[in-house]
């Protein structure tokens, strides 16, 4: 099944997601790999910067996408001030291979 991870950063902190980026992208890179990653990329403030993320992941249950989330180096980093995970139900423009 799928969940939406919905990510708030931390006011004040874009160099901490600048800084690490790389490990964050080689993170979701792994999870495409393993065919877990459905799309993920960042929410954007008023001036077009990132200050948020929505990645959505397949796992077999709630704990499985928890573990997830805690995995990902931004979370790690203390990036985020706040992280909602929620089932998802993918209905509308669904790719045939997803």
């Amino acid at each position: 099944m799928l969940f939406a991870m919905i990510c708030k950063d931390k006011p004040g902190k874009l160099q901490v997601r600048l800084d690490t980026r790389p490990e964050h992208v080689a993170f979701l890179e792994g999870l495409n790999g393993e065919k877990k990653l459905a799309f993920a990329g960042p929410f954007l403030d008023a001036d077009g910067k990132p200050d948020g993320s929505l990645v959505v992941v397949e796992a077999p249950d709630l704990a499985s996408a928890e573990a997830l989330s805690a995995a990902d180096p931004y979370a790690k980093a203390g990036l985020f001030e706040s992280v909602e995970i929620r089932q998802w139900n993918w209905t509308f423009n669904k790719p045939a291979s997803a």
